[in-house]
């Protein structure tokens, strides 16, 4: 048992600094973003570069990782496919269509309900019923989303955008789930590259059958600090945010577990904001501010009211 809890702690010493790093890698995509889309680039086509640069990136690391390791990737090809096409493909999707008809920071709030999809699916599929804290710290990081999201002063709801976004936050779900999975036999690396090639591939034929609208531009990006060439946020959209984001990801997931791994992940928002202020000049108001405090406490609560059952405890396999 001593053993079992010195583990737990090496691996949230370890994991939890990879998980804020994933969680700001992220978070910097949409400021990245923002300024492609308004250069007159889609967000179908800027989101489906950034995972193609992302895969092409992780490519030779994966093969790399895979040697003598062949049989678990086609022993585990369901899962593959499940991440790919699930936690890259059709989140990515489902978020740019709700944001097509929605407002933004809902379609956000939407998706980042996911952690309470997290808890849900561990309670129902594994009997893994959460604590009194676990629900507590919930509440807290949802309030806190609320406020950082700034959707306290009403807006229309559009059922249709209400739906895709809906579809965005179980895909990200099945990520921290998928992702957690350590007795696959398969590299952290390995399942971020091939899901991200897989991923990379369906948006490229959702694109190509009219399901995601493609236009781009080799026009200079501009930004707060400046304009750029295209090629510079493309490279930090597919290079950091997304290639060294989902491996950071993958690996602190499986240290941390999925519940944990979920809730850390919310400083993605906090880290938007941050970004969003440092290219775009966008400044965070008082309510966003104190959104920010409850979303850091609903993470601490919820760490506090972990389980300290064998099947919690996070492995360093693979």
């Amino acid at each position: 048992m001593a053993d079992d809890i010195a583990r737990t702690r090496a691996s949230v010493r370890l994991g939890l600094p990879l998980a804020i790093a994933a969680a700001f890698a992220f978070g910097s995509s949409g400021a990245w973003a923002r300024g492609l889309i308004d250069a007159g680039w889609t967000p179908g086509a800027a989101v489906t570069v950034r995972v193609w640069v992302a895969a092409l990136v992780l490519l030779i690391p994966t093969l790399l990782a895979l040697r003598g390791r062949w049989r678990s990737l086609r022993r585990n090809a369901g899962m593959i496919a499940a991440y790919g096409l699930l936690a890259v493909a059709a989140t990515q999707l489902c978020y740019f269509q709700a944001v097509a008809v929605m407002d933004v920071g809902i379609a956000l709030l939407i998706e980042y309900t996911a952690p309470v999809a997290v808890l849900l699916w561990l309670w129902l599929r594994r009997g893994e019923r959460p604590t009194r804290r676990s629900i507590l710290g919930a509440g807290i990081a949802f309030v806190g989303l609320v406020l950082m999201l700034d959707i306290v002063t009403g807006v229309q709801v559009n059922v249709v955008g209400v739906l895709w976004a809906l579809g965005a936050m179980l895909g990200a779900a099945g990520y921290f789930v998928l992702s957690a999975r350590a007795d696959t036999g398969i590299p952290p690396i390995a399942l971020a590259g091939s899901g991200l090639l897989l991923g990379a591939v369906g948006l490229s034929l959702a694109g190509l059958v009219g399901v995601l609208p493609f236009a781009w531009t080799t026009a200079d990006v501009d930004y707060r600090f400046g304009a750029v060439p295209w090629f510079v946020p493309v490279l930090a959209i597919g290079v950091i945010a997304t290639a060294l984001a989902y491996v950071l990801g993958i690996v602190s997931t499986r240290l941390l577990g999925p519940r944990l791994a979920s809730f850390v992940a919310l400083a993605e928002v906090a880290a938007a904001l941050l970004f969003g202020w440092l290219l775009l000049d966008q400044l965070p108001g008082p309510l966003q501010a104190l959104g920010g405090v409850l979303v850091l406490a609903g993470v601490v609560v919820v760490k506090l009211g972990e389980p300290r059952s064998r099947r919690d405890i996070p492995s360093t396999s693979g």
